[in-house]
């Protein structure tokens, strides 16, 4: 959560699993789109003496819908290399890694980008090369293998041709959730006074302090991203939005051979995919969660009567009784009257014109998974953590920021908040509208790409 061990396969398989994905109009240049793509759940900093890495043998993909047809338009791939400077040795380092190059540094990574363009139909791409031999930073030991560590992880920021930079290796774990609490029968700590099962309210613990992930950053002109190569200026104008969602895939075959190496064949199946948080924990059901991340966006039609009716909200009147009267009251009504056109705009087609004053990221009545953002929005100078119910377009679900409190923003649409947007004759409940798990995030972001803060060294470190 949000995309972490989320389903039974892919959390046997952490380096291909996706955990969360920002896309936002760059704060510093807004002619710009910054693009995270986080992998590999809940790293623990000390893991040596084999650290966290990319997985060599997987393709990281992040994927753009420019037409509304929830099919890829342009894909950027990333595929990663490790070698070993001294393969006699069982160490990471021999000692202070002080700068990319330094001899003491024996398991290094490199990746390669590439930008595919997609013409019609998806066998027709052109692929072009924009950067090879890029080196990732090493992970964050303690002070004396990686002193200085954030001249290491500034120093592997790579500009690219045409206005593109990009950034690969570990960071501090930026997404933020009461994983300990939310997981035992749905209980919120600053309300667990009124779970059916109480205890004394309490301040949330965030389960996912003190943690590491690994981040495929990029920066892009929007020019790049529109279907006519223009600059979006016109919120309003369908051309303004783009579907965004990150993938890794595994070849179909694999042989491990009598040294202990394997080698892989066969075309590339998705195995991982991620667009708009928290879809796969809480809205498809775990029999469905492999089959999801196997599919293609365009074909998330099927799953169209788990955002209509989510078993979220079927929870919340039983976990805590007496609190949601408004919602129970909906529940109780034929399935048929109590569809969820709101969160389905809200996570599955994007929200269309005259449903929020001003404001759009319709891709079309294609249910699809995918973030999707109104690039001709520029950013907010006061963001709110609560995006667009905080009244800040710039906010989720208009892409999502690195601060944007997912947790408590869906929290709050699922438990009916954002209804009356659809449904007018809808009051929400009084708690609806202050729903949170009661946690954020522990160091602060930074105020520039790659905008998420330094990883947490294994060294010192500590968890909530």
């Amino acid at each position: 959560m949000s995309s972490h061990r989320e389903a039974p396969e892919i959390s046997k398989d952490p380096v291909a699993d996706n955990t969360d994905l920002y896309a936002f109009v760059d704060p510093v240049d807004p002619t710009k789109v910054t693009i995270l793509a986080n992998y590999i759940p809940l790293e623990d900093p000390a893991g040596g003496p084999n650290f966290y890495q990319f997985g060599d043998d997987v393709l990281y993909e992040i994927k753009i819908d420019n037409d509304g047809d929830a099919s890829a338009d342009v894909i950027y791939q990333f595929r990663f290399q490790t070698r070993f400077t001294n393969p006699e040795t069982f160490l990471y380092n021999t000692g202070p890694i002080t700068s990319l190059t330094s001899p003491s540094w024996n398991v290094r990574q490199t990746y390669s980008v590439t930008r595919v363009v997609v013409d019609g139909d998806e066998d027709e791409r052109t692929a072009t090369v924009i950067g090879s031999g890029l080196v990732t930073p090493p992970v964050r030991i303690g002070p004396r293998s990686t002193p200085n560590y954030p001249a290491l992880a500034n120093a592997a920021i790579q500009s690219l041709a045409a206005g593109v930079k990009v950034f690969a290796g570990q960071r501090d774990e930026g997404f933020f959730v009461d994983l300990g609490s939310i997981f035992d029968l749905g209980a919120l700590r600053p309300f667990q006074n009124l779970h059916l099962i109480p205890l004394p309210a309490a301040r949330g613990k965030d389960g996912t302090k003190g943690f590491n992930v690994h981040t495929i950053a990029i920066q892009l002109p929007k020019t790049d991203l529109t279907r006519d190569g223009t600059m979006p200026t016109n919120a309003m104008d369908a051309k303004s939005v783009i579907g965004i969602w990150a993938t890794a895939s595994r070849q179909r075959g694999m042989m491990r051979g009598d040294d202990g190496g394997s080698t892989s064949a066969g075309p590339w199946m998705q195995v991982s995919r991620l667009g708009n948080p928290l879809i796969n924990e809480v809205i498809i059901p775990i029999g469905k969660k492999d089959r999801w991340n196997a599919v293609k966006p365009r074909n998330d039609g099927d799953f169209l009567t788990y955002y209509q009716d989510p078993e979220l909200q079927r929870l919340l009147p039983v976990l805590y009784p007496g609190v949601f009267p408004n919602l129970a009251a909906l529940l109780a009504m034929p399935a048929a009257s109590r569809t969820r056109d709101d969160l389905i705009a809200i996570l599955a087609t994007g929200i269309p014109t005259g449903v929020v004053p001003g404001f759009q990221n319709f891709t079309g009545t294609r249910i699809a998974d995918m973030l999707r953002l109104n690039m001709a929005i520029a950013p907010s100078t006061t963001p709110s953590p609560f995006g667009l119910l905080g009244g800040d377009a710039a906010g989720f679900p208009n892409g999502r920021r690195v601060a944007d409190n997912v947790v408590a923003i869906e929290l709050r649409a699922v438990a009916g908040v954002t209804l009356p947007l659809v449904r007018s004759t809808y009051t929400p409940d009084g708690a609806a509208g202050v729903l949170t798990d009661g946690t954020s995030n522990d160091l602060a972001y930074l105020g520039a790409f790659p905008y998420l803060a330094h990883p947490q060294e294994g060294f010192e470190h500590s968890h909530d």
